[in-house]
Order: structure tokens, then sequence, then C-alpha cells
């Protein structure tokens, strides 16, 4: 079979692999489609990122789903043919973290396309995935595969909200308009937010926000006076859900938090300085969010009864055998948002 295989920045190459066998308690699905990642992206375009880097050829892609094409023994729930999303998180279940139920902080985790060990976790931009059962998920028929594919990073965003705490009624600032920023507006509207707020500073990403459901958008480069206004009278949101990984960016939207409201940070960044006057001042919360694991399940089933649209995020899907041009166009944030593969 074919896979997308990172050899170094820019070397991303189509190559065939031995496809792989259904083991006990295991499926073979048929990858049908796969959603290219930032992380996806530092690898293509950097050949890493921070102190992480390519050691060797690694299979790339972990937002997939596909069809059953074959059970391993023992597995009674699911039937060839079935359609299912792939949850790339697989926690070890035995460490210290996992027992506690927190599967996300696992220190045996591994997650597919992950250059974090050596040997790496090889990914699953592949024509066929071996996955456990309990990693699937059924996915109704009324789903696009590529819908079904953005279950991984809708998950990472209802993390986020639950480390929010209850949105209902609330007013929410998204600070950043990438696919997990506009997946937030997502998350965040379906828990019940109020207002919705999304900043950025690119005009080409505001359009993603506003069809899935924000209130307003700013492009702060342009107009950072409209975001201000929002810190008149100590502040007027609620909760700050922090993508773009910026140091501006969280500066002035802690300016623009009300008193005891939350910062959940999902953008990763380097060393940041904290106004720490106006954090102590206004008693703000700061939360960090990292990954999920129960949540990819609702994830899916949110997608199943059709209470969340991610059709407008998808912007392009290229074949496997054009993966190149798909991460070239993912990588231009003026033309792309969700950049998607799709296979066979």
């Amino acid at each position: 079979m074919k896979a997308a295989i990172i050899h170094a920045a820019k070397d991303l190459r189509i190559e065939d692999i031995e496809a792989e066998t259904a083991g006990p308690g295991q499926l073979e699905i048929r990858i049908r489609a796969g959603g290219i990642c930032g992380s996806d992206l530092h690898y293509y375009n950097h050949g890493g990122f921070g102190d992480v880097r390519i050691r060797e050829p690694m299979i790339l892609g972990h937002e997939v789903a596909g069809t059953i094409a074959a059970l391993g023994s023992g597995v009674s729930n699911f039937a060839v043919g079935d359609r299912v999303a792939i949850s790339p998180s697989r926690p070890c279940n035995t460490c210290e973290y996992c027992l506690k139920g927190l599967q996300n902080h696992c220190l045996n985790m591994r997650f597919y396309g992950s250059a974090m060990p050596m040997p790496h976790i090889q990914g699953a931009f592949r024509e066929t995935l071996v996955a456990e059962a309990w990693q699937c998920h059924k996915v109704a028929d009324n789903v696009s595969f590529g819908e079904a594919a953005m279950a991984e990073p809708l998950a990472v965003t209802l993390h986020a909200v639950s480390r929010a705490g209850s949105l209902l009624g609330k007013r929410v600032l998204v600070s950043g308009c990438g696919p997990i920023g506009a997946l937030c507006i997502v998350a965040a509207r379906a828990h019940g937010a109020r207002e919705i707020v999304v900043t950025d500073v690119m005009d080409d990403v505001l359009p993603y926000a506003e069809a899935v459901g924000a209130n307003r958008v700013i492009n702060v480069a342009q107009k950072p006076e409209d975001l201000a206004a929002y810190a008149d009278g100590k502040g007027k949101f609620d909760v700050m859900f922090e993508a773009s990984g910026n140091a501006r960016a969280l500066a002035t939207g802690l300016q623009t938090l009300a008193p005891r409201g939350i910062l959940v940070q999902l953008g990763l960044g380097g060393e940041v300085g904290l106004p720490q006057n106006m954090v102590v001042s206004k008693e703000i919360d700061i939360r960090g969010s990292f990954r999920f694991h129960r949540e990819y399940g609702l994830a899916v089933d949110l997608l199943n009864q059709g209470r969340i649209d991610v059709k407008p995020l998808i912007s392009g899907t290229y074949p496997l055998a054009d993966a190149v041009a798909a991460f070239d166009a993912a990588s231009d944030r003026s033309k792309s948002m969700k950049v998607q593969l799709a296979f066979g």
C-alpha cells in the first residue's frame, strides 16, 4: 500500500510500504479521508517543532476516517463495511495519569504521526490502517468521510470547552482563526455561548468564522481599537480561547476578560510574559488545554446527530498522489482552512 512519508523538511514522499493484518481485538480500515494538522505542517515545513525533530522516515497524519475491511478475532461490535472515525490517541491505560482518568497526559502515549519518541510513532496517512477496535467510532451514513475526519480537531476544542467550564450564556472571545480557533467557535456555540467574538490578523480566514457561528469578527492588525473597546469597565468577556500562540494576542485578550474571567490556552508558542498585575487584580484563571480523550466519541456523536456543521471549514481535498500540493496549500493561510487528503 502507499503512504505519505516525511523524510526531512520539504521532503514528503508517497511510498510503498507493507500492509498489516488485523490481530485480536483490531480492525483493518481502508482510509478514505485524512486532514492535515498543524503538527503535520511543522514536520513538513520545518522538520519538526521545538526540540522535536524528524530523525527517521515517518508516516504523517492523525485525523482520519475510513471503512472497515477486515475484523481481527474477538471483535463483535463492528462489521466489515462499517464507516468509522479513528481516534489517534492510544494511551497505555496503566500509568499513574491514565489510572486517574487523565489519559491525555499518558506517560506512554502512542499518538499517530509523532516524532517525540524514538523510534517515531508512525502516522495514519496510509491506504490501510490497523487500529484497535476501541479507537474506532461508527460514523452515520449522512456524514461524509471528510466531516468524520474532522472529529479529531473538534475533540481538541471540546476538551478546551470542558476546561473552561459552563459556557451557557457566556460571552466568549476566540483569538486566532485557524482550524482550531474556528472549531472553538463550533464547540462554544454547541455548549450555549451567548456571544462569540473572533479575532485574527488576516481578513481571509474571518469569513470561515462567520460561517460557523461567530457573532462578530475583528481583524486586529487593521482595527485593534475594535477589540480594545471590549476592555472598558474592566473587560466584557467571560471566557477567552487563545488559539494563536501569539504573545500579543494573549496580552490584549487578557485586557478584555472580565473579573474572574477564564483564559484557556490552546495555541502553542514560545516563552511569553504575563501582565501579572492584571491577572491578580482581575482574579483571572489561566488554564491550559492539551489534546483530548473521552471527547473524541462526543465529537463523532455530535457529527452523527447533525448538531454541528464542520463542512464550511473544509477548504480543499487532494488525492494522496498530490500530497505535496495539499501540504503547500495547507501552509498558505490566505487560501486554506482545513485541507484534506482523499484515499482510494
